[in-house]
């Protein structure tokens, strides 16, 4: 499907009326989404599958952000990214937070998770085994220390 289309996908509601799809409503939408997100394309009407990885995950987040969340779930939002898309990808990240949207992010990456979470909760058994606020104190060893320890650490 193009970016215009999977923008649209999942509030097909903003850019409908009657049930009928207003098509220049839904390419000024993603023409919105394409500039607030900074995706590079050639046009909306280019397929989703033809971007590059980190265009393609800002895409997901356009489309989902289009839904108005008030939380979002991010299950490895850079996995298969640069590391230009990353950075990219945490700004984004931050600005969505900043704007008052809880956002749970799922992560194997530990440097990525330290460095951008508020809090971390560590699963271990089907069981929070932790719950670890960011700051100074917060390492990879702790966190690691809590999902592979029978005990706290």
């Amino acid at each position: 499907m193009s970016i215009r289309e999977n923008l649209s996908l999942a509030s097909l509601d903003r850019v409908s009326r009657l049930g009928l799809l207003s098509r220049p409503r839904e390419r000024r939408r993603a023409a919105d989404t394409i500039d607030q997100l900074n995706i590079v394309a050639r046009s909306a009407e280019q397929q989703v599958a033809t971007l590059s990885g980190g265009n393609q995950q800002k895409c997901v987040l356009g489309k989902w952000l289009s839904t108005l969340p008030r939380l979002l779930i991010l299950d490895e939002p850079t996995r298969g990214i640069d590391v230009a898309a990353k950075a990219q990808i945490h700004k984004l990240i931050d600005e969505i937070a900043g704007s008052g949207v809880a956002i749970l992010m799922i992560s194997s990456e530990l440097p990525e998770l330290i460095g951008i979470s508020d809090r971390i909760y560590v699963m271990r058994q089907g069981g929070v085994a932790a719950e670890l606020a960011a700051g100074p104190e917060l390492t990879q060893e702790k966190v690691v220390a809590f999902a592979c320890l029978d005990q706290e650490a």
